[in-house]
């Protein structure tokens, strides 16, 4: 499956200044698989190393930080030598070995010539012991669960998608491609944007087998609570992490401490909720009641949303049914506002690589997002069907006059001071933000 980070990692192994890689990204969204592929496509040979359980790779890098003896020794393990001008250096799970994360100092310093891309678990670096990174010695990257796009890619729509790419986001879609469209985001809806999960959808079509690997993911993640925390630690995750649904669905969507669990306050669960927020499980908003420049230094960290980083896990952890997104269906309209918001609140994360914000106004009115584009403040509402008025938006639109508006719903795109996106083309609001930063 053809995943959009590809292109960023041809431009890292051309790089003149090409540093040794950390591709990081939550727990089994794809980072090793890519790897691998891109190893086999642009190398003549890929020597593939996993540091998790593996005493004797990590044996390599415990007597000293020589290089050059690592190299050696790693070639003897996998019995053929590692060529610096045509092979790419994998290593998987870097977490696992403190020492190999300084060699890479070391590499950069005394071997530059050697391509070298790690893979490493938000979730273990962030629940493991404290690691240092050797500051200005290393690239680093994140891979997030496949977006939208990538799931058209997937379905084989390699052509639906070139043509969207040329397509002016306010010209009019030929019907049976918005129709089409409309489908395929119901489709992402049950299955989030996991690549297995996303390959056992396309290779299968069978929900079943979805169902089956979106929970085995989820109990992934609980066995990682368990094996990286400290043991008075996971009962908090674990509790943080099941509520998360629940909190979204309330009307509110605000996260508050005290329906984690009765009698529990937030500093016995701040801790724990920001290893989960730092392992790349969740994202979290913070409340602005006046949108400044910059955003960071108007935001109320104490209100605030958590989401999570993948709509697929969402749904399934909140027991919403496969066939409560059939066409026709409106079965869970109490939880759609919320469900849609998560998939708006990671496409733009994902595009801009930090969370947006939310607004609030007492109890009067609520804008989903305000992001910052170049030197603009963008208000961003959120709805899950095709009705698209906003007295909230009108209200912060009359108070603070901003330039740019958006509202992202089931209707046709539609420019003008508001623009008007479609959810399932939502990857081209980077169109209107180029025009923005420009």
């Amino acid at each position: 499956m053809y995943r959009l980070m590809y292109e960023k990692l041809v431009k890292w192994k051309e790089s003149a200044d090409r540093k040794p890689l950390i591709l990081k990204g939550v727990r089994q969204c794809g980072k090793t698989y890519l790897l691998k592929e891109f190893g086999k496509n642009m190398y003549a040979d890929t020597a593939y190393f996993n540091f998790e359980g593996n005493t004797p790779l990590q044996a390599c890098f415990d007597k000293d930080l020589d290089v050059g003896r690592i190299v050696e020794e790693l070639g003897i393990l996998r019995k053929k030598n590692i060529n610096p001008a045509d092979t790419l250096l994998i290593f998987d799970e870097i977490q696992f070995c403190n020492n190999a994360l300084t060699s890479l100092k070391y590499f950069a310093e005394n071997m530059p010539g050697y391509h070298i891309a790690c893979a490493g678990s938000l979730l273990g670096i962030a629940l493991s012991k404290p690691l240092s990174f050797p500051v200005g010695k290393i690239d680093f990257l994140t891979l997030h669960p496949m977006d939208f796009y990538e799931f058209l890619l997937a379905n084989g729509e390699d052509m639906l998608c070139e043509y969207l790419e040329k397509h002016d986001l306010f010209s009019k879609l030929p019907e049976a491609f918005s129709e089409k469209l409309e489908m395929y985001l119901r489709n992402y809806f049950i299955t989030g944007g996991m690549p297995e999960v996303v390959m056992k959808w396309t290779e299968t079509k069978n929900i079943e087998k979805v169902e089956s690997t979106l929970q085995q993911i989820i109990d992934s993640y609980e066995l990682d609570f368990a094996k990286h925390a400290p043991k008075n630690d996971f009962p908090k995750l674990s509790l943080i992490w099941h509520s998360i649904p629940e909190q979204l669905a309330n009307e509110s969507g605000k996260f508050m401490f005290s329906r984690v669990k009765h009698g529990m306050r937030a500093k016995d669960l701040e801790d724990a909720m920001q290893w989960i927020i730092s392992a790349g499980l969740a994202i979290k908003t913070a409340r602005i009641e006046k949108p400044g420049m910059p955003l960071s230094a108007y935001a109320e960290q104490g209100y605030f949303k958590l989401y999570m980083a993948d709509i697929g896990v969402l749904r399934r952890m909140s027991k919403l049914p496969p066939d409560a997104f059939l066409a026709g269906t409106d079965t869970f309209t109490e939880f759609k506002g919320a469900l849609t918001e998560n998939y708006v609140l990671c496409g733009l994360f994902n595009m801009q690589e930090y969370a947006p914000y939310y607004w609030k106004s007492g109890n009067t009115a609520e804008v989903d997002f305000v992001t910052q584009f170049g030197t603009e403040i963008v208000p961003i509402e959120v709805k899950s069907g095709k009705n698209d008025r906003s007295k909230s938006l009108a209200e912060y639109k009359k108070k603070y006059k901003p330039a740019v508006s958006m509202i992202i719903s089931m209707n046709e795109a539609q420019d003008g001071e508001i623009k008007k996106v479609p959810l399932y083309l939502l990857w081209k609001i980077k169109d209107i933000f180029k025009k923005l930063e420009g």
